[in-house]
């Protein structure tokens, strides 16, 4: 009898993995827009995975390590110009997802999106479509290319945090923008514009009505924050906060700060809003979503960048509701890249050469966004470094 029960041990410990460690794929959504075909994993936890295509006929697969697909997880009607029927199956602890696809190579993109906004941990596949421009608003004369908005915080006579030897915020982010405007502007398919290209004030609005207006396809605001306490150091980047999402108080006290640049001339925002009432008419609910989500993608990228330098004060972006981050259709991110109340910090923000290492962590992290998510061929060229 105790043999036996060594046998029942020893099985429950080996059934274990499958129970307590092993990802659940709890469902599997199709949904179609005029860019894309997109399958969602909504998952327990993160996964291990490889995606390859297969031909004759045309398909993608997805192989998810010890993941097990539950039952009644397929939610799909199969109505997609792209995707014809999913298939799966299991070996060796592999799961094997198979999706039978109408077109030939199409481009393909694949991330996984931690959980946030209630929404369980998800591993996401975009089938794209070949002509397609991948925007939502109007084309103009330059849709062959990228487009990066890079946003001067501050200026004019709003000159934003000031450092204890008199360092003005408007002058560093206005130098860094420039700077990186530049690296942008040295890349094949991609070019950068300024919010503001001098010291004058910008309200927060039309820095997103001139992002929007130069078709961009990311925006990145930059800023230099500031405390009392003058050892405090290192950078951070934030995300827009869905309207009724808990923000901590830090990312609130930074909001309310950096959103009463307007008042500094008289401009008054009642309350927060999409700037654009038309497109808070046209703009769905996955395409909010696929931008919030893509905010957070390049959010992680650039601090993941920016921890070359050393100085990070959060490992993980934030979200609050900037103003400035209202274009919802566009992935955007506010970075904080210092602080200037620091006066060793303050010291190193005044410098060409600091202001320049900022400017390439920042560029660094939007080419691997944009190569993450499709929008960009990875090239060798060396021109930045």
């Amino acid at each position: 009898m105790k043999s036996f029960g060594l046998i029942l041990w020893v099985w429950a410990i080996l059934m274990l993995p499958v129970q307590s460690w092993a990802v659940n794929v709890k469902a599997i959504r199709i949904s179609d827009t005029a860019e894309k075909s997109r399958i969602v994993f909504e998952l327990n936890r993160a996964v291990g995975y490889t995606i390859f295509r297969m031909h004759k006929p045309e398909r993608v697969v997805i192989d998810m390590k010890h993941a097990h697909l539950l039952k009644g997880a397929i939610h799909a009607d199969f109505s997609s110009m792209i995707i014809k029927r999913v298939r799966h199956g299991m070996h060796k602890g592999v799961l094997r997802v198979v999706i039978d696809v109408n077109h030939k190579n199409l481009p393909l993109r694949s991330f996984l999106l931690k959980k946030m906004h209630g929404k369980p941990d998800r591993l996401v596949i975009d089938l794209l479509r070949k002509k397609s421009n991948y925007k939502i608003n109007v084309v103009n004369k330059h849709s062959h290319q990228l487009v990066i908005a890079v946003d001067a915080g501050h200026g004019g006579q709003d000159p934003g945090a000031i450092g204890s030897h008199g360092l003005q915020e408007k002058k560093v982010t206005l130098a860094i923008a420039k700077k990186l405007v530049a690296m942008i502007n040295q890349q094949k398919g991609v070019r950068a514009i300024l919010t503001r290209k001098n010291d004058y004030f910008v309200p927060l609005r039309k820095r997103v009505r001139l992002a929007r207006q130069a078709n961009a396809d990311i925006m990145i605001s930059i800023h230099v924050d500031a405390v009392k306490k003058r050892s405090v150091k290192g950078s951070s980047v934030y995300t827009l906060a869905e309207r009724g999402a808990t923000a901590d108080k830090v990312a609130i006290a930074l909001a309310s700060k950096e959103n009463s640049a307007d008042k500094m001339v008289g401009i008054h925002h009642q309350h927060f809003e999409i700037a654009d009432p038309m497109l808070r008419n046209i703009l769905g609910d996955m395409a909010k979503r696929d931008s919030l989500n893509s905010s957070q993608i390049l959010a992680e990228n650039i601090i993941e960048s920016l921890k070359s330098l050393g100085n990070i004060k959060y490992d993980a972006p934030k979200r609050a509701r900037f103003v400035v981050l209202g274009a919802l259709e566009i992935p955007s991110v506010l970075v904080e890249v210092d602080f200037i109340s620091n006066p060793r910090q303050e010291r190193k923000l005044r410098t060409s050469s600091y202001q320049r290492q900022i400017a390439k962590a920042i560029f660094q992290g939007s080419q691997h966004f944009l190569q993450r998510m499709g929008m960009l061929v990875k090239t060798h060229d060396k021109k930045a470094s």
